[in-house]
């Protein structure tokens, strides 16, 4: 069932997104090669605490982390480590949300570790883009499928593969929310935005035409191109507003 938020609901989901963004912010700052995701996870968390919040990820169903970091094959849901250094030519995805007030705010995006590659350049910045032009289509009336048909138009120009197991979702009141946001085309139609809707866009892109992931089978989280190839990913929390969105976790 989507929820439509109400003022105050959504006065609570901004201030736990921009937090969240916040949060993103201070995490850039720690990257650089030699780190430790482990290093990185224990100084974000108590960086959450210290705003007086929680970080949602962290036990969420089963989850050992207070937020997730995937490196370079790495879709999302890396587990962060103190045995995994950061190296020159990484991109990892840093993934924070957090819960201000018992509300949830939503993001993500992917970073250079030193100087990477420019065919690795290209998929940060195309994958950015990917994430502006699906933001710039919501409004109210138009099918929540124009986010997916947007994306993959787009990034199929350049030979890669928007992720389809997995999406964006509705969020604000609990971590995941109806509905769910694919970001590819569905041929479907059925679900059309309204005013205070509120969910997150991230795609998840991948350097090559193939779609496919897989879970790791020992930690049962981390998800992994199946062809090894690069992913990127990016991320917000939008409100849908009378005339077009917001993005609520932006500062």
């Amino acid at each position: 069932m989507i929820t439509i938020k109400t003022p105050t609901q959504i006065r609570g989901v901004k201030k736990s997104s921009q937090l969240a963004a916040l949060t993103l912010k201070y995490a850039s700052t720690l990257i650089k090669p030699g780190i430790t995701t482990g290093q990185i996870d224990r100084l974000v968390h108590r960086f959450i605490l210290d705003h007086q919040a929680i970080p949602a990820p962290l036990n969420y169903l089963g989850f050992p982390k207070s937020i997730c970091t995937s490196i370079n094959e790495v879709v999302c849901h890396g587990i962060p480590s103190f045995k995994t250094k950061l190296k020159p030519d990484d991109i990892v995805n840093i993934d924070i949300t957090t819960i201000l007030n018992g509300f949830y705010g939503d993001t993500s995006a992917t970073f250079p570790v030193g100087k990477i590659p420019h065919q690795a350049q290209l998929l940060l910045a195309r994958t950015k883009k990917a994430l502006s032009l699906a933001i710039s289509v919501v409004k109210p009336g138009v099918p929540l499928n124009l986010i997916g048909q947007t994306i993959e138009s787009y990034v199929k120009t350049f030979n890669y593969a928007p992720v389809r197991q997995l999406g964006g979702h509705g969020i604000g009141l609990e971590f995941h929310e109806d509905p769910f946001v694919y970001h590819f085309d569905t041929g479907s139609n059925d679900i059309v935005l309204r005013q205070g809707m509120i969910f997150t866009i991230e795609p998840m892109i991948n350097a090559s035409p193939k779609w496919q992931v897989k879970i790791d089978s020992k930690d049962g989280w981390t998800v992994r191109t199946l062809d090894s190839a690069l992913s990127a990913q990016f991320e917000h929390t939008v409100l849908v507003t009378p005339t077009g969105s917001q993005i609520l976790t932006k500062i």
